[in-house]
């Protein structure tokens, strides 16, 4: 009986993950027994979890969130090495987390895989030599990542992004309108602020603002605001109040494939957006001392997946100091009304 142990640090890895261990068990015929770092995703798919992301998921470096993250890096070193002793580790995503859990582990003779490495291509492109020293093999998601492991002397297997197989079709618009009460015959523009609070404290109130200007300017539009599940419905409701915008909790991709044009907080929900082939631009900002150590660290300009992966800027980009209600109210009018 093989015994692995996957570590996931927010919703999307989770996510991710659970498809693995299907895979991994139907390979197996169940000669398995996977622990690991999680969410609901990975115990609905048979996973034991050692921790659930109550503690994790987080960003930045309050002394709350770094004491959280380094006694649970403690506790999972010490139960892998002393009790568990898996036959391989999987770490997915969550790269500062994972890569310094990975220096101990590696120390102890344990064997590691990366799925969904960190994105070195992008910033502190350092991190490959730690990836070098700790790593076994890297499973990467994007072509380019191939080549530039391989080139360190790193082990690495092209997997292509999960999004392509894991990316439910488009939703049947009449339907989807009819269920929540749109307007068939008028433009949707939906708004995703984020799925962490910091995201919603630095964008959401710009993104409404922006949809209350373009609704006032252009009544053939309307909005929807969509809401990450795993936040609490109040927060939401603070910033739609005094509008008629409607708040769709849980079903992003629906609602990406639906919209005729998007206002999107930089992520992976941007190349979600791509593969549906639904115009959008990317506003995104945050404590202004982040974004000079991101503009210190950054190995490329472009932060959005689907213009870094084409190589050219074919995705609006508005970034810290430039997001504001005048830049995205254009930009949305471009793309919807701009026909040339």
């Amino acid at each position: 009986m093989k015994k692995i142990f996957i570590i996931t640090g927010e919703y999307s890895g989770d996510i991710h993950a659970s498809h693995l261990v299907h895979a991994l068990k139907n390979e197996y015929n169940g000669d398995l027994v996977i622990e690991g770092i999680g969410g609901n995703n990975l115990a609905e798919a048979g996973v034991k979890l050692f921790s659930d992301h109550k503690k994790m998921g987080a960003v930045g470096l309050s002394p709350a969130i770094i004491f959280n993250h380094i006694i649970l890096g403690k506790k999972v070193v010490d139960y892998l090495i002393n009790d568990y002793k898996p036959d391989l580790v999987i770490l997915v995503d969550y790269g500062k987390f994972n890569l310094s859990v990975s220096k101990y582990l590696k120390r102890a003779g344990i064997n590691i895989f990366y799925y969904i490495p960190p994105q070195v291509w992008a910033s502190r492109k350092w991190r490959i030599n730690t990836i070098k020293k700790n790593i076994d093999k890297v499973l990467c998601i994007f072509p380019f990542e191939k080549d530039l492991y391989e080139s360190y002397g790193i082990k690495t297997h092209y997997c292509g992004h999960p999004l392509v197989s894991q990316l439910p079709k488009a939703a049947d618009r009449a339907e989807f309108f009819k269920r929540h009460g749109l307007d068939p015959a008028r433009k949707l523009v939906s708004v995703f602020p984020g799925s962490r609070k910091f995201e919603l404290r630095y964008l959401a109130d710009v993104f409404i603002k922006s949809a209350k200007e373009l609704q006032k300017k252009h009544p053939d539009l309307q909005f929807c605001i969509s809401q990450a599940p795993n936040l609490p419905d109040d927060l939401y409701n603070r910033y739609v109040k005094n509008t008629d915008f409607k708040i769709i909790k849980g079903e992003n991709q629906a609602l990406l494939s639906v919209s005729d044009a998007l206002i999107l907080a930089s992520g992976t929900v941007a190349l979600e957006a791509a593969l549906y082939q639904t115009p959008m631009i990317i506003a995104y900002r945050g404590p202004y001392l982040f974004y000079l150590i991101y503009l210190l660290v950054r190995c490329i300009k472009m932060v959005s997946l689907p213009n870094i992966i084409s190589g050219r800027l074919i995705v609006p980009e508005i970034l810290e100091n430039k997001v504001n209600v005048k830049n995205i109210s254009y930009n949305i009018e471009k793309l919807l009304y701009d026909k040339s």
